[in-house]
């Protein structure tokens, strides 16, 4: 699936509440995003008005590891 290029750091934490993120603290542009769903884990995403691709696809692949299931699977649930 091919991602979007315009997407914010802040629309994509929004879109990760559906896996259980919450923002549990922000230093400087950065958010620290925090999910207790299939154990504890977290992940850092820039408060970038567009993020980079290559960015918003490592974040996918993080998520899709800890979940257990591809990154086009999430990319397909999120932006779907």
């Amino acid at each position: 699936m091919k991602l979007p290029r315009d997407l914010s750091g802040d629309a994509l934490a929004r879109l990760l509440k559906s896996y259980g993120y919450e923002i549990a603290r922000q230093t400087g542009s950065h958010m620290r995003l925090t999910t207790q769903e299939h154990g504890e884990h977290h992940i850092t995403i820039p408060r970038h008005d567009a993020l980079r691709i290559g960015t918003l696809a490592g974040i996918l692949t993080d998520v899709a590891e800890h979940a257990g299931i591809s990154r086009d699977d999430v990319a397909l649930h999120l932006f779907g």
